[in-house]
């Protein structure tokens, strides 16, 4: 994996995230609360997965295990 690909993916993460945030936020005003959870749940868990990989993919580099080219 590039640097480049490996930056843009925590971006991804990043914006998964505040989407997830303002679908929350967002549905809360129309729907009830537990619905506008099941409404961001999907990116929420998304984003979380990809965090765990960008994780797990920087300890690996930074062991020298798989190297970021």
């Amino acid at each position: 994996m590039r640097h480049q690909t490996y930056g843009k993916l925590a971006v991804l993460a990043f914006g998964l995230i505040l989407v997830s945030f303002v679908i929350l936020g967002t549905t809360r005003g129309f729907v009830g609360f537990r619905t506008a959870r099941l409404l961001a749940a999907p990116t929420t868990f998304v984003a979380a997965g990809l965090v765990i990989f960008l994780f797990v993919r920087g300890v690996l580099a930074w062991t020298g295990l798989a190297a970021l080219e």
